[in-house]
Parts: structure tokens; C-alpha cells; sequence
């Protein structure tokens, strides 16, 4: 890990991007910078545990407010629309997907090596091009963006570089391809220095709408989520995958309720004392929706909006446009 002082040590030049290449002075190889920003305030988790140790807890409004910022950036995920391939089949639907084919890591399950076509659903490390990735300039941006942002405060999900590897885009047409976090929670949501939240940690990230056609598929998803997925804050459907169903950016909305939840009462619903202490399974209470909202000045609003996202069918959760307008009725409440 090098410091800015070091890269300007060791190149003799300014900082004009996020990230360099530049030849080893010793001549073995070259050296890749990275320059990542600083957020003082930390993640909603440390915000979180700075409120168990003083005793304290949010502002209903504050929280309230710092929820809706991360339904923003996830919002942005849920609704990336890609351009179109020219050479795409015109036959193809709006939420057609045709993702890469990126290595499948190592499972337990014999089974794995049946179906090629499987690799496709794993989560694709993508490149950042030439240019790096700009986590600067614009304020109220919950997601990190690339360096030109068309309007202040718009929320942009990096995913253009993907699509465009596969063709020429039809200029001003674009598909629906969303994409899901697979691992919102406290830990991964900065506090920039103005107080917006800042979507971060993108290595579970894939495209959200996953078809499960075989038991090899369903048992390849859940090694993913076993993985990948923060257990106390992750969907039920990922811990038991169901043949002949699709996997999609629901899953999401169950953790920003697990999230909500956490912020509320410095926990997630699944990690209690029975779950923690006394032995028993997070998986299976997380199954069951298995948990209670302890006693507290917060709102029945602010309540009713984590008991609408926890619902174990997917179909039965709002999606992000509700989930976010659900929290601007609450926000109105609280004026």
C-alpha cells in the first residue's frame, strides 16, 4: 500500500487520476495506484457502534434520511439500463440478459461441472478502462461514479463497459438490466463528509435476474451467497435456492430492511441473543422471519417500513421505487 507522498516519490509527478500505472524503478514490472477517498465520518456501522458504547441512538430523522440515500444508489443498480447491442437479436426482450463468461470458483458439489452454461452467473470482474474510476467532484452522489456526471446529484451505476464489449449500441436505445448488490448493510455504506451515503464493497454485485433452472444452478447460487452474502443480512430465497425459480433484485430489499432494522437497534434482526448466544441458527430464523422490534421512541412508520421490506416471498416485498417512496411518506411524518 503506498501513500500519495510515496507515488509522488517514486513517479515525480502530480496526482491527475484515481489510478496509475506506472514502471517499477527497479525494473521488475510496474506498480498499479489506486487512490481511494477518505471519509472520516466512516460506514453506518461504526456509526452504528459509536451509539452502542455512548448509549445513544439516530435521530429518527437523521436515520430515516440516511436510509433513503442508500435505497438511491440501490435504486440506481435496480435500474441500469444498458444500451442496446446492434447485434442483438430483434426477437430479444427488455430484460434480456447475455452476461460474460467468467471463472466459476470452487464448490463442493459434484454436480458443478454439469452445465457450462452455469458460469455465466457468476459475478464478472469488470476493468475500469483507461480512465479509473472518480469517486470525487459531485456531492450527493451515493454511488461511485466515472468522471463525467451529466447533472449534479444524479445517481449513476458504472456498468456501460460490460454491454459495450459485446457490440455496437443502438444510439438512444437502452434494455432494463438490473443489477443487485447481494451484500447491502451497514459496514458497506460510507458517510462522506457532507453526510451522504455512499454505496460501496461491489464484489458480490451481478445482474439481478438469475433464472434457476437445475439443482447444480441452485446449489452453485447458494455457495455464491455462502460466500459473498453477510448472513445476518441476507435474503432468505439465497439461502435456499428453489429449482424452476429466478433469483432477482428482491434480494436487496430484504437487506435494506435488515439494514433499516440495524440502524434502529444496533443489530440486525438476527442477531439476538438466541441466535448469538443460546445456540441458535440466524439461517433458520432468517427463513422464518424470525424476529421482533424491541420497544423504542421510533415511529410506527419507521416500523411498519422495516416489517414491509422483512417478507420472506419475494413477491410480497415492495420493489425499490415503492421501498422509496414508502420512506418519503416517513420522512414527511417526521417534519
Amino acid at each position: 500500500m503506498f501513500t500519495a507522498s510515496e507515488y509522488h516519490k517514486n513517479t515525480g509527478g502530480p496526482i491527475e487520476d484515481d489510478s496509475a500505472v506506472v514502471q517499477d524503478p527497479d525494473g521488475e514490472g510496474k506498480i498499479v495506484y489506486l487512490f481511494l477517498p477518505l471519509y472520516q465520518a466512516g460506514n453506518l456501522q461504526d456509526a452504528i457502534n459509536a451509539n452502542v458504547v455512548n448509549g445513544t441512538h439516530f435521530p429518527e430523522q437523521e436515520m430515516v434520511r440516511l436510509f433513503k440515500g442508500t435505497c438511491l444508489a440501490v435504486r440506481a443498480m435496480h435500474d441500469y439500463h444498458a444500451p442496446i447491442n446492434a447485434n442483438a437479436s430483434s426477437s430479444s426482450g427488455p430484460s434480456r440478459q447475455t452476461p460474460p463468461t467468467p471463472q466459476r470458483p470452487q464448490t463442493t458439489h459434484e454436480e458443478d461441472d454439469e452445465d457450462d452454461e452455469d458460469h455465466a452467473m457468476f459475478p464478472h470482474p469488470e476493468g475500469d478502462g483507461d480512465e479509473g474510476y472518480s469517486y470525487g467532484g459531485q456531492v450527493n452522489v451515493p454511488l461511485m461514479t466515472k468522471h463525467v456526471v451529466e447533472e449534479e446529484g444524479d445517481v449513476v451505476f458504472d456498468g456501460d463497459e460490460e454491454l459495450e464489449q459485446h457490440g455496437t449500441a443502438v444510439p438512444g436505445q437502452t434494455e432494463l438490466v438490473p443489477y443487485a448488490h447481494r451484500d447491502l448493510k451497514p459496514g458497506n455504506v460510507m458517510i462522506s463528509d457532507d453526510g451522504t451515503p455512499i454505496l460501496m464493497d461491489f464484489g458480490s454485485t451481478m445482474k439481478a435476474r438469475i433464472p434457476i433452472e437445475n439443482r447444480s444452478q441452485a446449489l452453485m447460487q447458494q455457495d455464491i451467497a455462502a460466500e459473498q452474502s453477510t448472513m445476518a443480512y441476507r435474503a432468505p430465497e439465497l439461502f435456499d435456492v428453489k429449482t424452476g425459480q429466478s433469483l432477482d433484485e428482491k434480494v436487496d430489499i430484504w437487506s435494506l430492511g435488515c439494514t433499516l432494522f440495524a440502524l434502529a437497534y444496533s443489530h440486525s434482526p438476527f442477531e439476538n441473543t438466541q441466535t448469538t448466544e443460546q445456540g441458535g441458527s440466524i439461517a433458520m430464523a432468517v427463513l422464518n422471519a424470525q424476529y421482533k422490534q424491541p420497544s423504542s421512541a421510533y415511529s410506527q412508520g419507521t416500523k411498519d417500513l422495516i416489517d414491509a421490506l422483512l417478507k420472506v416471498n419475494p413477491q410480497d416485498r415492495p420493489d425499490i421505487h415503492k421501498v422509496i417512496e414508502m420512506t418519503d411518506r416517513v420522512l414527511r411524518s417526521l417534519r
